[in-house]
Formats: C-alpha cells, structure tokens, sequence
C-alpha cells in the first residue's frame, strides 16, 4: 500500500507474481478506491487494483479506512508541545487497527471463497480526530491540547517541513474529503471474514500507551 510513485512498481510486482505461478494475490488498497467523485489518492489505488484484475490472477482487495496507528503521527508535536494539530474537524472516520487488517487478510491468503471479493475495513465506531485524542488523553491519564487548522493550513506547513507540493495536494485532498464527514462509513466486514468484531480506537490506545510515554 503506497500513496503516490505511480503504478510501475504494481505492474513489476503482478508481472512477477504471474511468471512464479503465483495463483492469489490480496491487495491492500484504499477505502477511497470506491468513491465516486474519486479523491487524487483512491484514484491511485483504483488504478492499481485494475492492473491486477487484468491479471488473471484470482484476487481480493482490502480497503481499509484511517489507520488508528496514524495517531502516532502525533508524536512530535505532542512531544514538543503537548499539542494535536487537526485539518479534519468535524469529519468523523471508523478507524481500523491494522492487526484487525492483517487478520482478514490472513484468512483471504489461506481460505476459500474470497476471490472477487472487495472488503471495505472499517471500525465499529465513528470518531471525529477531537474525540480520539480525548479517548487517548484517558488512556494516558494526561491532558492533551487539540487544534483545529484547516486543510490549507496543514498543506502549508508540510511544504514548510520539505513535502514535495504533489503528495501535498494527495494529502490536502484526502483531509478535505474527511473534513466533509464523507469517510463516516461502518461495515462489517471484518466481523464477515473473521468472526471476530474490530478492535476498539481505546483498546487501541491501551495496546500502545507505551509508545506516547515520554
């Protein structure tokens, strides 16, 4: 999964697959693949999903919401100043915990009756970026400042920090899209393959205290 750098890296790697004899591949794309009006960066991963259906190749795709370990993007300015910093306002996302993505695709790689199948991956719970550092704020027994800055401003400083102005404007992009609530989808998909339901943002929080203790 990459956001950016083109599609020749997935054409070499299907390329490959096929000259092994490789007879599944589970692709981790993006829940923006399936939106329409597409946003720059799920248009991305749609395409790449198409070069592997043009494969032949018997396929699965993963698209996955927010990752909940993208709060430890949070990290430096927490450190610095105790502060999350937030373009997204109100937009509200059911974050997924990536072992809850490894865990379907666990069972799409070694169990029949998952080929065509598009898993869209989400959480059980719609969150704004404010209600999840509160929740972490809890696990931690701290206080933590939240600021909201628009998605402009937030372009503008990782220009600031040395970000080329094209995965700039992916990012600008995709903050506008969840700043306009259009990311609030639960599924149940997870539960589907698994049997098990996702994990919770505050368990997930508890599992990684250790990495905001500083």
């Amino acid at each position: 999964m990459v956001a950016g750098h083109g599609l020749d890296h997935t054409k070499n790697a299907v390329a490959a697959a096929s000259r092994a004899g490789v007879q599944r591949i589970v692709n981790l794309s993006s829940i923006g693949a399936g939106f329409s009006p597409t946003l720059i960066m799920g248009r991305e991963f749609a395409e790449r999903e198409a070069i592997i259906q043009e494969s032949w190749i018997a396929w699965t795709f993963l698209r996955p919401s927010n990752f909940m370990s993208n709060a430890l993007w949070w990290l430096p300015s927490l450190k610095a100043e105790g502060v999350v910093r937030d373009p997204v306002g109100p937009g509200r996302c059911a974050c997924i915990d990536t072992d809850d993505i490894a865990a379907v695709a666990a069972v799409a790689l070694t169990q029949e009756g998952h080929t065509g199948q598009v898993y869209t991956l989400t959480g059980n719970e719609l969150l704004t970026v404010r209600q999840q550092v509160e929740i972490l704020a809890g696990v931690l027994g701290r206080t933590i400042k939240y600021i909201e800055i628009t998605p402009d401003e937030a372009a503008q400083a990782a220009i600031a920090r040395g970000r080329d102005k094209a995965s700039v404007e992916v990012i600008r992009d995709l903050n506008e899209l969840l700043r306009a609530d259009r990311v609030a989808i639960i599924t149940d998909d997870v539960k589907l393959v698994t049997g098990s339901p996702p994990a919770s943002f505050e368990s997930w929080c508890r599992r990684n205290a250790a990495a905001f203790e500083f």
